[in-house]
């Protein structure tokens, strides 16, 4: 007897289709064999599945049973398939009605015990049931959260025994409520708590209304991680498609942990040690990396020269173009990687060379040598570089609050709201995404800025890249501005943010 229900597998952070099916005959010598480019968690379901309907009272008659994962030519991997092979079994040695199977779309581990455990990439699935026109959704009961965020109706029975009694209608167990989605962490640092810093805080904001890349450089204590951590307190909620893409991330991730809608944008800060496969993602089932965890949100990261050269470059693509394609023999798979970088270090390796209450101890040549490990290109990707110097003691003993995140918020979501209203017959979001045909249209200059602009290019000697950027920035700061029109002052604060650009070995 052939069995079949439907399931789902994961690629990249989407899911598609997989049909189960199972064939059970009673005849010949007991075997059991699985086809379909099934990788090691998936083959191994056999002993968990079989252990776990013995401990719950089911026995299977002896039999040769062929179990098919289709499509055949797609990699299918994971322990979430244990559910479904256990009800398909069951099915087809005729303890459940084959009937009770139609519309359900099972998912979970299972243990020795019967226990249903569970598993990562929930959300994409959910959002495929739904798809697929699933009448309901079985799941851990650690899972239930995330997947009634789709939408369709979810059930999390604790054990196998039980999820059969739900399939053949002997159960009273209802469907998941939905998560509450208002409940977003409370614990955001706040700007409120920064002393003086003036010209680092304004870059902030500018970096932020427009999502451009943002590089602090100066001494050590100065206060650099302390305002990147503060980042997130300033940017806009996120929308609700914007929380599903970073949901599906971090599910695809296994870093939910229950939740169910992460409805705060992302702040990562990997350690200089990094990989540059756990920095970009990859591995031999290719798996989001840092860059991707970040996607919505801001990328972190300190000490920036300490990381690995290739490291850092492999950033240049996803930098640009908001997405990470990873390439394997048997598969090409995207991650979304649209993300601030927000990056921090010292001038010199002992990190006091633009400290005038310090001593340099560093050679011109270890200088060099330092921030060479800083290629050009990905310099050249970030929009502003920003020096930031010491506090002096009276800013740090003022009784004068500085200014709260909600107020800069505030200025943040009108340039945001300026910008979803232009754009909005075209594909860019924000002012960071202009580039081409929509950076002349968006970003025109009138006489007095075309000639301040083409004297800066030429004695700064700055490449076309580095144009773009300015015209980007510019074109944020006259958001914040509330000017439609780009005026020679948005144009020489773009610049004067962009240090780097006119004295990098001066630092």
């Amino acid at each position: 007897m052939v069995v079949r229900l439907f399931c789902g597998a994961i690629h990249g952070v989407d899911a598609f289709r997989v049909d189960l099916e199972v064939d059970l005959v009673r005849q010949g010598v007991p075997s059991f064999v699985m086809v379909g480019l099934a990788e090691g968690a998936v083959r191994e379901a056999k002993e968990r599945v079989f252990a776990a309907l013995r401990s719950c009272g089911f026995r299977l008659p002896p039999s040769r049973i062929t179990v098919n994962l289709a499509p055949a030519d797609k990699r299918k991997a994971g322990s979430g398939y244990d559910l479904p092979l256990a009800f398909g079994l069951l099915a087809a040695a005729g303890i459940i009605p084959e009937g009770c199977l139609q519309g359900w779309f099972p998912l979970g581990e299972l243990s020795l015990g019967g226990a249903i455990k569970p598993v990562s990439g929930v959300l994409p699935l959910a959002v495929l049931a739904r798809r697929e026109g699933a009448r309901g959704m079985i799941v851990a009961p650690e899972n239930t959260a995330e997947a009634a965020v789709s939408g369709v109706s979810t059930y999390g029975p604790q054990f196998l025994g039980e999820a059969v009694a739900l399939l053949t209608g002997q159960s009273s167990l209802g469907p998941a409520s939905l998560p509450d989605f208002s409940v977003c962490r409370e614990d955001v640092p706040d700007f409120m708590d920064v002393k003086g810093q003036n010209m680092a805080r304004r870059a902030i904001e500018i970096a932020a209304a427009g999502a451009h890349n943002l590089l602090f450089f100066g001494p050590p204590g100065s206060g650099k991680t302390m305002l990147a951590r503060r980042i997130p307190s300033i940017l806009p909620p996120l929308t609700f498609e914007e929380s599903l893409e970073v949901t599906k991330i971090h599910s695809v991730a296994g870093m939910l942990n229950g939740r169910g809608l992460i409805c705060e944008r992302p702040f990562r800060a990997p350690h200089h040690t990094v990989s540059e496969r756990a920095l970009v993602g990859g591995g031999t089932f290719p798996r989001p990396g840092e860059v991707s965890l970040a996607h919505r949100g801001v990328l972190f990261l300190d000490e920036l020269p300490e990381y690995g050269r290739a490291t850092l470059d492999a950033l240049r693509q996803p930098l640009e173009d908001g997405v990470v394609t990873v390439s394997r023999t048997s598969q090409v798979v995207t991650f979304p990687a649209d993300c601030m970088l927000v990056a921090a270090m010292n001038p010199c390796p002992c990190g006091y060379s633009t400290d005038p209450s310090h001593t340099c101890a560093c050679s011109p040549q270890q200088i060099r040598r330092y921030r060479a490990r800083i290629s050009g290109p990905l310099l050249d990707r970030i929009d502003l570089h920003v020096p930031v110097s010491p506090v002096p003691y009276d800013d740090l003993r003022a009784d004068t609050p500085a200014e709260s995140s909600a107020s800069i918020r505030e200025r943040v979501m009108a340039a945001r709201a300026r910008q979803t209203f232009r754009y909005a017959e075209t594909r860019c979001r924000t002012n960071a995404d202009l580039s081409g045909r929509l950076l002349e249209m968006y970003c025109q200059l009138n006489r007095e800025g075309e000639l301040f602009l083409r004297e800066a290019v030429q004695r700064l000697a700055l490449s076309a890249r580095a144009y773009t950027r300015v015209l980007r920035l510019s074109r944020t700061i006259a958001d914040l501005a509330d000017s439609e029109n780009i005026a020679v002052e948005h144009l020489t604060e773009a610049i004067a943010c962009r240090s780097l650009d006119r004295d990098w070995d001066g630092v």
